[in-house]
């Protein structure tokens, strides 16, 4: 992936070091502000870098249903963070949804909000909530920042506090960008920690709730992703996931705050 160069030669990172609390689950992660605007930039390129090299599925009723689900759960977050006084949270965000034809089980979002999912987790989805449960959970990842903390984790970890006062080359940043978004063979691989893959289970609950989808099935469509990780290889939505049997019993405690989401969006149950 060709990164775009950066203007200054260098990303200023002085006095935009942040303690950021996520609203929807109370976590509080270290992210470098002043990065967001290069990582959405990168993640653009990227995205269409894997949308070039990809068979990217349109005008077919699964891909309808990917646009529709994710458009769904990105107006209720957006009305979310705007009661909430925290609209500008999603600034800089152009949502796009895309299905790809990958026998992947696997499904990602970029900081951003361009999301890709691959027609190897269909069987697994299976119907919109399923849909939901997924794009959900990818949503989670970008409006959580997770990308950012990672980021922001690894250039501590390679170049020390220090970095938070200085600037770091465009070199420098090309290789922690690719670090944690590493491409290969047009797939993207979403590097996240544990910690953060809960998160994104619990949040991308809620706005799916949110969203006046069911977030009961989520339960089941764990069980049938867990039925697809006996098999001879562990799908990719799950290389990097807790198993799907400790994961349930988490969204099961998450489930009456969920609940109460889906009623006062209007769910019927």
């Amino acid at each position: 992936m060709k990164l775009r160069s950066i203007a200054t030669g260098s990303i200023l990172m002085m006095s935009l070091v942040m303690c950021t609390t996520n609203p929807l689950t109370g976590r509080q992660s270290f992210q470098i502000g002043s990065l967001n605007s290069e990582i959405i930039s990168s993640s653009l390129q990227q995205y269409n870098q894997t949308l070039k090299e990809s068979k990217v599925i349109s005008g077919t009723a699964q891909s309808q249903q990917v646009e529709r689900v994710g458009n769904r759960i990105r107006n209720a977050a957006e009305q979310y963070y705007k009661s909430i006084g925290r609209a500008s949270d999603l600034s800089g965000y152009a949502w796009e949804f895309h299905l790809l034809q990958d026998k992947q089980v696997n499904a990602w979002c970029m900081p951003g909000g361009k999301v890709a999912v691959y027609t190897g987790i269909l069987p697994v989805t299976k119907d919109d909530n399923g849909m939901a449960v997924v794009l959900g959970h990818e949503i989670s990842h970008a409006l959580a920042g997770h990308g950012n903390e990672r980021i922001s984790q690894a250039m501590v970890a390679q170049y020390g506090g220090a970095i938070l006062g200085s600037t770091i080359s465009s070199s420098q940043w090309s290789t922690i960008f690719q670090q944690v978004y590493p491409v290969g063979s047009q797939v993207v691989l979403l590097k996240y920690g544990r910690n953060q893959e809960l998160e994104a289970d619990k949040m991308g609950l809620y706005l799916m709730a949110m969203a006046q989808y069911d977030p009961q099935q989520a339960v089941p469509f764990w069980k049938r992703m867990e039925a697809q990780s006996s098999g001879s290889s562990t799908p990719g939505f799950l290389s990097t996931h807790p198993s799907p049997g400790n994961r349930i019993a988490d969204i099961q405690s998450n489930l009456p705050k969920a609940l109460e989401y889906y009623k006062a969006a209007g769910g019927k149950l």
